[in-house]
């Protein structure tokens, strides 16, 4: 299974491990052409984390860069079902503020 899907609406699902080992590109290098043009279409994505197992610092700057990117798109980019240690992870690092958490 990839780490990523997507879904006609523009919802990711991310599968697995949120890390340095599994992150080795940007979020829309991550993406297909195709995949951009369902985002760019709906305008909005929703990264659901529920399936994520484990995340480290590589993975909470992948979520910044992919809100960043998504904005400089004209797509709206939310989180769903954060896990705790990315979330405890965002607050130390002083960037909780920055990750719009549905």
């Amino acid at each position: 299974m990839s780490l990523f899907q997507v879904s006609e609406t523009g919802k990711i699902s991310v599968h697995g491990h949120l890390d340095h080992n599994t992150l080795s590109k940007d979020f829309w290098v991550c993406l297909s052409g195709a995949e951009q043009d369902i985002l760019k279409r709906t305008k909005t994505c929703t990264i659901d984390l529920s399936d994520v197992e484990r995340v480290d610092s590589a993975g909470l700057a992948w979520l910044l860069n992919a809100i960043r990117d998504g904005k400089q798109q004209g797509i709206d980019v939310s989180l769903h079902d954060m896990p705790e240690k990315l979330l405890k992870l965002a607050k130390i690092s002083d960037l909780d503020s920055f990750l719009p958490v549905n």
